[in-house]
């Protein structure tokens, strides 16, 4: 006698087979998400490593939706975003950097760098880093977003120095609005030097960012900048003097 397909032997007997595939989906999944972990892990510190070599600071690099484990097999990556993780960028102190770069080409999985279509940046620069970064001749700052200009206190108050930032051709320059101490002006070399550093800290964009918006607000400078296709270097272990780091 045939025993019925809906019997509770029946139900039995199918038991095993659905445990078995349970535990081989489970199996499965924990394979594939252990597999992307890997991946993702590789790439970051390949990546992390070239973007540090060119942005002069230490990164936190967040992927899009795309798995990285097809990034890992085709060297493409849809997006990224790259946050400074210290609070410093290139020479300047307390500057924040939030950029994401689009169309990533890795060659070799990231161990020969690559290839990025295209990118944007958001940059904060508050008063307290840019003091900082201007060095002890400068003792204080502050900002008015009504006027666009920066005040300097320099030679511990004695003097101001009004500076104002602005966008020429995608670069930043700062010019001098005035400078005076007890009504005389302050001398050229030391005008020139602290001007020159702030510039400097305003251009350091790597990767063909180049700036198109930026804002003097009442606490400081904010800028926002694009690149186009640009290359991504492979990153150099300084400890072994190679090309790259072992990804």
């Amino acid at each position: 006698m045939t025993t019925p397909q809906n019997s509770p032997r029946s139900r039995i007997g199918r038991r095993p087979l659905v445990i078995a595939l349970a535990v081989v989906a489970i199996l499965l999944v924990a394979a594939i998400g252990g597999t992307e972990a890997y991946a993702r892990h590789k790439i970051s510190q390949c990546i992390s490593g070239a973007f540090e070599q060119q942005m002069g600071s230490s990164i936190d690099v967040g992927f899009g939706l795309r798995p990285v484990l097809l990034s890992y097999v085709d060297g493409k990556v849809g997006s990224l975003t790259v946050d400074s993780e210290d609070n410093k960028f290139g020479p300047a102190v307390g500057m924040v950097v939030h950029a994401k770069f689009n169309d990533i080409e890795l060659v070799d999985r990231g161990r020969g760098g690559g290839t990025i279509d295209s990118s944007t940046a958001d940059v904060t620069w508050n008063n307290d880093g840019i003091r900082e970064t201007l060095g002890t001749v400068v003792s204080g700052v502050r900002s008015s977003a009504s006027t666009g200009v920066l005040t300097l206190d320099v030679l511990g108050g004695l003097a101001q120095l009004e500076v104002q930032p602005l966008i020429r051709d995608g670069n930043i320059t700062v010019d001098t609005k005035s400078a005076q101490l007890l009504g005389i002006g302050l001398p050229t070399d030391l005008v020139q030097g602290i001007v020159e550093t702030f510039t400097q800290s305003l251009q350091s964009y790597p990767l063909g960012l180049r700036a198109q918006e930026l804002k003097v607000t009442d606490d400081g400078v904010t800028v926002h900048l694009s690149g186009g296709k640009t290359t991504l270097d492979a990153a150099r272990d300084p400890s072994r003097q190679q090309a790259e780091f072992t990804c």
